[in-house]
């Protein structure tokens, strides 16, 4: 019966996408939506290899929307592994680059950082 039927979310989130239409008969534990969470919210950005020794996991950072919005936001992981610099890169100069991928925890309070929205990391020295 649909009513012993219980939907859960691990978080509070925003439905991203619905991977299955109503009425559809799927088994226990499938996926029936991708959420995008709330809290915490995180940025994956990029240091070259050597401004890797300016930054540690803990270090407060400013995040900048393209609309000129600015977040606090620390520094929550640094990769060991360096990579060669993603496609969605947008600095000519790190676009050939080997550099490491970061994740920074970003304060969220009004909630109108979106999943995708382009924005630029600045370390302290930067700002």
């Amino acid at each position: 019966h649909l009513t012993d039927t219980e939907l859960k979310a691990p978080s509070d989130g925003v439905v991203m996408t619905r991977a299955y239409e109503p009425g559809a008969i799927l088994p226990t534990g499938t996926t029936l939506f991708a959420v995008s969470l709330l809290n915490p919210v995180w940025v994956r950005a990029y240091v070259s290899e050597e401004r890797l020794g300016d930054i540690h996991p803990g270090m407060k950072v400013t995040v900048l929307t393209d609309s000129g919005h600015f977040y606090d936001g620390q520094i929550g992981y640094i990769s060991p592994q360096a990579e060669f610099t993603p496609k969605s890169v947008v600095t000519p100069e790190l676009r050939t680059s080997l550099v490491y991928r970061l994740r920074v925890i970003v304060s969220n309070p009004r909630q109108d950082l979106r999943q995708g929205m382009p924005v630029t990391v600045r370390l302290p020295e930067d700002l």
